[in-house]
């Protein structure tokens, strides 16, 4: 399968659609997940247009694994995780429901169990607070 530019993470990059945003740059957006597993869930997206890491420019994943773990560390020291998930689906069999690159960064709390991917939505007032949190900690 192709690339579709009409995807949702697409018309956030091309500012159609708002976003809770954490960090940009040329590279990538980051931005908080809407429907995020646990506390602090956040999204990397990179801007040049792939499907997902088997379709993308080596190039651009040069580039943008140390913005992921650049968040990743602001995401655990913002949100006092007890660790952190990384997590980057590919085709829908394995659990992939947005065809544009991204990868998820998830807060672990010990003793509280991760929430289902793309379950419940978060509320507005508590994402924006995540996103200057974890922006401050970048």
């Amino acid at each position: 399968m192709s690339y579709d530019p009409s995807n949702i993470f697409g018309k956030i990059l091309r500012g159609e659609i708002p976003a809770h945003k954490v960090y940009e740059d040329d590279v990538a957006l980051v931005m908080m997940d809407l429907f995020p597993q646990s506390r602090g869930h956040t999204l990397i997206v990179p801007k040049a247009p792939s499907r997902n890491l088997l379709d993308a420019d080596p190039a651009t994943l040069t580039a943008v694994i140390p913005l992921v773990q650049n968040v990743a560390k602001a995401v655990k020291a913002a949100t006092s995780a007890d660790g952190i998930r990384v997590v980057q689906f590919n085709e829908t069999p394995a659990g992939q429901t947005v065809f544009h690159l991204h990868f998820h960064i998830i807060p672990v709390y010990e003793g509280v169990p991760l929430g289902v991917h793309g379950g419940g939505k978060a509320e507005d007032g508590e994402l924006a607070m995540l996103a200057r949190d974890i922006a401050a900690a970048l």
